[in-house]
């Protein structure tokens, strides 16, 4: 079950350009997890079945939480692929036809995942293309942390995009060349430990500092 919270998340229409900025508040403590229990996670996805164009996972990539790679491989499609999104993604079908089977491949992630804590944008969607659960308590998804929408003065369920939070937060880009999977991951992991402290002690205090995930996912977390 995932924790409770007050707010409920969910993606908007509204623009994304026009963001107020508020600095987050600063908060020093010694850290509560060894760096060694945290994993940062990112996939990228084809599409298949025609104009419904539902997503299958077609890349994974894990680091560490210095951003080392742990894993990365690409995933042969368990269906027939009608737009690899090449465009965005890089991804042609040279690069799946010989790859690991979906099956070795979720086994792997549910192996390396196991008793970690998830670093990621929009976890959710991560765990449900590989068909995995993970306990809610051990995520930590930057699209959810309410101390983000906050200081830029976003409606409590407005999700901003990873790109603006690191622009706005962050003060770089990324996306300048389409999904890249690597840089995703470094992204949420520099937001992640910006405000580490705060994070971490919100949750020690029996409190929870993010938005629920939509509710069509919630089998996702355990």
């Amino acid at each position: 079950m995932a924790p409770s919270s007050n707010s409920s998340s969910g993606s908007s229409t509204e623009g994304r350009s026009l963001f107020s900025y508020t600095p987050l508040p600063m908060r020093r403590s010694g850290k509560h997890f060894p760096s060694s229990n945290y994993l940062a996670v990112a996939a990228q996805v084809v599409h298949y079945g025609g104009a419904s164009q539902l997503p299958m996972v077609a890349r994974v990539l894990i680091t560490d939480y210095r951003g080392n790679v742990v894993l990365d491989t690409f995933i042969r499609p368990t269906q027939y692929v009608t737009d690899y999104r090449t465009e965005k993604t890089g991804i042609r079908p040279v690069h799946l036809g010989a790859a690991p089977t979906f099956e070795d491949v979720q086994r792997h992630v549910a192996g390396i995942i196991k008793d970690k804590i998830l670093v990621g944008y929009a976890l959710w969607k991560f765990l449900s293309v590989f068909g995995i659960s993970h306990p809610a308590l051990e995520t930590r998804d930057t699209a959810l942390f309410m101390p983000f929408r906050k200081s830029l003065k976003v409606k409590p369920s407005f999700m901003v995009p990873l790109e603006t939070l690191v622009q706005r937060l962050m003060g770089h880009y990324i996306g300048l060349n389409g999904e890249v999977a690597v840089e995703e991951a470094r992204a949420a992991l520099d937001l992640f430990r910006s405000c580490e402290a705060l994070w971490e002690d919100t949750i020690k205090s029996g409190s929870w500092p993010c938005c629920l995930p939509p509710s069509a996912y919630g089998n996702c977390f355990t």
